[in-house]
């Protein structure tokens, strides 16, 4: 017998579930400024998160996804990236976003129902939030090819859940950035649960980045609780794209600490002392320890930061319900330049049922 390959997947932690750090770690570890830059967003993220649940509940926004939990990872990949590439989303990412500079106002105005919240007035040419699951996978894969077909030095940053990596599009797309050799980096979410079915359940491999390797390209796992490990080895992942040597795969494992979304009820599936488990390694604990400890932050920052993400909080909801409502037409618009029959049947059935109710 004759091996003819052979492989291995990479974990990456420097920073653990209490804070310290583990040698060597990066220069991030010892950039205060960056790191702080960095807290102030997770945080504002959680207490943003929180708001929109809320919202929902009481029907001002409709279903929400929170991203509870995954607020290091998604911070990280953003401080990771250049203004000028492209993310592909799917739908929870709302720190990677808000680091690119997506207000608050447009992350409410989609998820109360109104499109227009996806004309971002910050990153112009990142994708909006994609709700079939890993179709992403392929724009991301498309954007890399135009970036070098371009001969443009920009990539692409692609977000899957773990779940995802089981959809049949997931091959395509890292497939074909292999194949190609594309400016691309595939950040796979793994938080343990594909709504209720469990990592387990859906794959026989000891881990998702491990898929990479039938692509032929590297495959790299980290703690996805570690803002300075998820930015350090994402960071790392789009320098080798950028320098041509291809694309990565990259599967940062946390856990979502609430609901699927707000349509669902975790409570039926998932074992509480899990959960409980998982609170305890939750990435703000940490990145806040480790700050206090190298004397950077402290209890009275602390205090200011939570009413500072407060006041920007409560004015981006006070914008957002303030400001004008969609009709139903819109949501008509932009689906044909001259819509067919069904849809102008459709769409007065809308006006009349919108009317009826006085909108």
């Amino acid at each position: 017998m004759t091996t003819v390959a052979e492989f291995e997947i990479e974990y990456h932690q420097f920073l653990d579930a209490e804070g310290k750090l583990r040698e060597p770690a990066p220069a991030l570890a010892r950039d205060s400024a960056e790191l702080i830059k960095m807290y102030r967003l997770m945080t504002l993220v959680r207490a943003f998160d929180t708001k929109a649940v809320n919202l929902q509940r009481t029907g001002k926004i409709g279903t929400y996804a929170s991203c509870l939990g995954h607020e290091a990872t998604h911070i990280a990949v953003g401080a990771a990236m250049r203004p000028e590439d492209v993310l592909a989303p799917v739908y929870r990412e709302f720190g990677t976003q808000i680091w690119r500079g997506v207000k608050l106002t447009e992350i409410l105005t989609y998820w109360g129902g109104d499109e227009r919240g996806c004309d971002f007035s910050g990153p112009r040419q990142d994708f909006p939030w994609c709700i079939p699951i890993a179709s992403q996978m392929l724009h991301g894969a498309g954007a890399a090819m135009a970036f070098k077909i371009r001969r443009e030095p920009r990539c692409s940053v692609t977000y899957i859940g773990d779940g995802g990596t089981s959809e049949g599009a997931f091959y395509e797309a890292i497939n074909l950035a292999g194949a190609r050799m594309l400016p691309a980096v595939f950040v796979v979410v793994n938080n343990g649960w594909a709504i209720s079915v469990p990592v387990a359940s859906q794959t026989a491999t000891r881990t998702l980045a491990q898929k990479a390797i039938a692509a032929g390209i590297p495959g790299i796992q980290v703690d996805g609780n570690d803002v300075i490990a998820v930015r350090h080895i994402v960071g790392e992942a789009l320098e080798r794209a950028r320098r041509g040597e291809g694309p990565t795969v990259v599967e940062a494992l946390t856990y979502r600490l609430s609901d699927h979304t707000t349509a669902d009820d975790a409570s039926r599936y998932r074992p509480r002392a899990q959960l409980d488990e998982a609170w305890k390694n939750e990435p703000l604990i940490r990145t806040r320890a480790f700050l206090t400890r190298t004397g950077a932050w402290d209890d009275t920052r602390e205090k200011e930061l939570q009413a500072d993400c407060a006041r920007q909080i409560e004015a981006a909801v006070d914008q957002y319900l303030s400001g004008p409502q969609p009709t139903t037409d819109a949501m008509f618009d932009s689906l044909f330049a001259e819509p067919t029959q069904n849809l102008v049947e459709q769409r007065e059935m809308a006006r009349r049922y919108a009317n009826r109710h006085g909108h």
